[in-house]
């Protein structure tokens, strides 16, 4: 099967400055959670794009001295030689597969931590610190821009020494030379303050300086914002930006424009759909002759198509996309777009580098692997024997074990015991702009059809005899979990009502079937994640009166580390559904719930006719249990193992990632003292 000509544009070399990209596909600069921690980690995850077909493979953000160091959220640095050495790790790993390498420059000023250099950061003045650290940075004189271009220079040259072949001007995203763009943060009074011409003065200087120091063999890219301020979604406040960009429009190699608001740029599925950028993208090629890339989770190769041929963009850029499947141009190029995992838009990939972890991914669970268990999102081992396998339960775990383990070409049994497969994922998408996740299911399933040795089967709801009756060599339990309803107090699960007010406590369980609550309902997070507020949409879109309760201080607290907290927040208040923070749920009596203060355990009470308890889930662990008795004074005639939410709850990154190290491992040698090798300094190495 080839390439489908209506996307041969996609893949037409395209010149930046002295280098060439082999085709349009640009993986942007993205954060990893990995950064100058784990080189070899990056390196390996970097080298699975160049091999998927990203014609560039960019860094994340490159630390350029020390007064810009933003721990505990990794990040990449270019200070010195040792830097060098480790990025050239990875350019070396891009270029094996002829793609090119991009570092992106970053100096952070008010919105750098400095938690680990401990050195004052500076900015265009002393402001407080972005990320909500009690500092300030110091007001940058003269000498401090002549020591910051100096610093930018440097580390321009190590980019090159390091193999790169694009180099960044980092001049968005609220940095410091966003800054100085800005004017409303830039109010100086010298040649880099005031007037547009000096507050673009500083970039202007750096893009020159970086093309006068690598620009014979490096192409000089900027990073740059198409709005000035963040407005409704798609209807941008461009400010001064088109008489900033035309005065600069000429100087580097390539424009890598991006929007004002982060949570649109980086926006979940659920509030942002495919090319959202578009309505700000509309005059930038008219204004430039370079090449731009732009983002916009893309997905559809006809939307590509559509950006490029309209002039909106001359690069498909992408952070997720290439995440969720690192051989998407190579699926496109191969007319496989059956098998693209397409991105879910859950953010997960974000809220790993949140919390300072390497990448995790939803749709791929490879994502982070790559070098410490040398896994591959497209290649995995042949099977070890002619076993045969039977997994009871096809949602997230059951459906990748079964699917990898198809690819390493074992005879598989899926048995599920409801019509329709996918679990909790086909449960979920059915919620309030939840619809993108059911890719999670579609891909696996659409793979699972092309696999002559995978069998599934419906509506088959197996008991222990049929377990052992099937005579399986292998079985895998992944039977999922139930939401509780239980109130878990930090120590043990309480009951929150008796009797027939019992009758009105709700689980998401129940919503997800249909069993709806009818009049004011008091929706009760104890997860803090997203599913409290979809349940509370949908139940509001019933017309009733709902109250989401939650023992954190924010609503979804959790979710804001997939950045999608203040547009939760923001949809609720829409809704004209009510919020109450900082509460405890102690009981519920039929009519009302009594809540307390978790500061001042002050007591409210509440007039409602239904509780929906969004706490904790409880595994399905009966088969498994029942076979491990029934099993317990027998030699067993196959191995038994629990995957997913039925060994322990999770999201369903967690369980897609349960099911898939199920299948790597099976008949595989694993020390469970040492699972893993670990990417870090051998103070005792002599290399």
């Amino acid at each position: 099967m080839g390439r489908d000509p209506r996307y041969d544009i996609l893949f037409e070399p395209i010149q930046i400055g002295p280098v060439t990209a082999p085709n349009r596909f640009f993986q942007v600069p993205h954060c990893t959670g990995m950064g100058w921690q784990y080189p070899r980690t990056l390196a390996a995850m970097r080298k699975v794009k160049a091999q998927g077909g990203w014609g560039v493979v960019c860094t994340e953000y490159n630390s350029i001295h020390p007064s810009s160091d933003d721990l505990p959220h990794p990040y990449a640095s270019l200070w010195d030689d040792s830097d060098v050495r480790a990025h050239t790790l990875m350019t070396d790993a891009v270029h094996e597969y002829g793609s090119l390498a991009g570092a992106e420059l970053w100096y952070g000023g008010a919105n750098a931590n400095n938690l680990f250099s401990r050195l004052p950061g500076m900015d265009v003045d002393s402001f407080p610190n972005a990320k909500g650290h009690p500092y300030q940075t110091r007001a940058m004189d003269k000498q401090d821009i002549k020591d910051l271009r100096r610093w930018h220079r440097k580390a321009a040259l190590r980019a090159r020494e390091a193999g790169f072949d694009v180099v960044y001007v980092y001049a968005t995203h609220g940095y410091l030379i966003s800054n100085f763009l800005n004017p409303r943060v830039n109010t100086r009074s010298d040649e880099y303050g005031g007037s547009l011409e000096n507050r673009v003065r500083l970039t202007r200087e750096l893009i020159e300086e970086t093309k006068e120091a690598v620009g014979d063999r490096c192409a000089v890219a900027v990073r740059f914002s198409a709005d000035e301020e963040i407005g409704e979604d798609g209807q941008p406040i461009f400010g001064e930006r088109r008489e900033m960009f035309e005065r600069l429009a000429d100087l580097p190699d390539l424009w890598d424009v991006n929007i004002a608001d982060y949570s649109l740029e980086m926006g979940v599925s659920r509030f942002v759909k495919e090319g959202a950028l578009e309505p700000y993208m509309q005059w930038v090629k008219s204004v430039t002759d370079k090449p731009v890339v732009t983002v916009g989770r893309f997905t559809s190769p006809d939307t590509m198509v559509s950006q490029v041929r309209r002039g909106i963009t001359d690069f498909i850029g992408a952070a997720r996309p290439s995440i969720a499947d690192p051989y998407l141009p190579k699926k496109i190029e191969q007319g496989r777009l059956s098998a693209i995992r397409e991105c879910i838009g859950c953010n997960l990939c974000y809220a790993s580098d949140s919390i300072g972890v390497p990448l995790r991914c939803t749709q791929n669970p490879t994502m982070g692997e790559e070098w410490r268990k040398d896994w591959h999102p497209e290649i995995i081992k042949k099977k070890t024997s002619e076993a045969r396998v039977l997994i009871v339960g096809a949602g997230a775990a059951g459906l990748e074990a079964a699917r990898a383990l198809g690819e390493r070409g074992y005879e598989v049994m899926l048995a599920e015991a409801s019509r329709e497969i996918g679990g909790r994922i086909a449960r979920e998408a059915s919620l309030p702009g939840m619809s993108e996740y059911i890719r999670v299911k579609d891909y696996r399933e659409q793979q699972l059809l092309e696999m002559p040795n995978v069998e599934i089967f419906r509506e088959s709801r197996l008991t222990v005899d049929d377990v052992i009756s099937v005579e399986a060599d292998h079985v895998a339990i992944a039977t999922g979990a139930r939401w509780r309803k239980e109130y878990y107090d930090d120590e043990c699960f309480r009951p929150i009502a008796r009797g027939e007010a019992l009758t009105r406590v709700f689980t998401p369980d129940d919503i997800m079937d249909g069993n709806l609550p009818n009049g004011p309902t008091l929706i009760f997070d104890g997860d803090g994640y997203y599913m409290a507020s979809v349940i509370a949409e949908r139940i509001r879109a019933d017309g009733h009166a709902v109250t989401l309760v939650t023992p954190s201080d924010s609503v979804s607290d959790w979710a804001g580390k997939t950045s999608e907290r203040w547009r939760i927040r923001t949809q609720l208040h829409r809704l004209g559904i009510d919020i109450l923070p900082s509460h405890s749920l102690t009981h519920f009596l039929g009519d009302e719930a009594s809540l307390n203060c978790i500061y001042s355990g002050r007591e409210t009470k509440l007039p409602v006719q239904n509780i929906v308890m969004v706490t904790a889930r409880k595994p399905n662990e009966g088969l498994y249990k029942a076979l491990c008795l029934r099993l317990e004074n027998e030699k067993r005639p196959f191995s038994l193992t629990r995957i997913g939410d039925c060994e322990a709850p999770g999201i369903i990154a967690a369980a897609v990632y349960a099911g898939h190290r199920y299948a790597q491992e099976l008949e595989c040698e694993v020390d469970l003292d040492i699972p893993l090798v670990h990417d870090r300094i051998d103070v005792g190495s002599k290399g």
